[in-house]
């Protein structure tokens, strides 16, 4: 499923260096390298930076429906120093109804190892969004 045109409407991803790796109905990956302009004064990856990844992927999946999907509500929880060369955000869909949909994010490094846990809730409004309603 090509969804990076989603991806290309997103100047704040693209300044992050943000790449979408997959995409199909209810999932997607992304990538991001972990530059030092990425990691906070501990240098590990910056807590936003990491967010802002697995933002993306909930946003992809939530959106490969066709169907307008904005976020109602977000949370993140780090379980391990962001480290590596590359940071990965896996996103599932975890359900979906008519107006609401929810997702599971996991963000891991280049060993595969966990980094943190996101989960996410969109509102899905009345209106289609694709490539050409965009």
């Amino acid at each position: 499923m090509d969804m990076q045109w989603f991806l290309d409407r997103d100047a704040f991803a693209g300044l992050l260096g943000i790449r979408l790796l997959e995409a199909g109905p209810g999932y997607a990956k992304t990538a991001m390298d972990l530059t030092d302009q990425l990691k906070n004064g501990a240098g590990i990856a910056h807590g936003g930076a990491v967010f802002t990844l697995a933002d993306l992927a909930f946003a992809v999946a939530a959106n490969s429906h066709g169907k307008l999907s904005l976020a109602v509500a977000a949370s993140i929880s780090y379980v391990k120093a962001g480290k590596g060369k590359t940071l990965y955000a896996e996103a599932r869909e975890v359900s979906l109804g008519g107006k609401m949909g929810t997702y599971a994010i996991t963000i891991t490094n280049d060993a595969g190892e966990a980094v943190a846990a996101f989960q996410g809730t969109v509102y899905r409004k009345d209106m289609p969004y694709t490539r050409e309603t965009a």
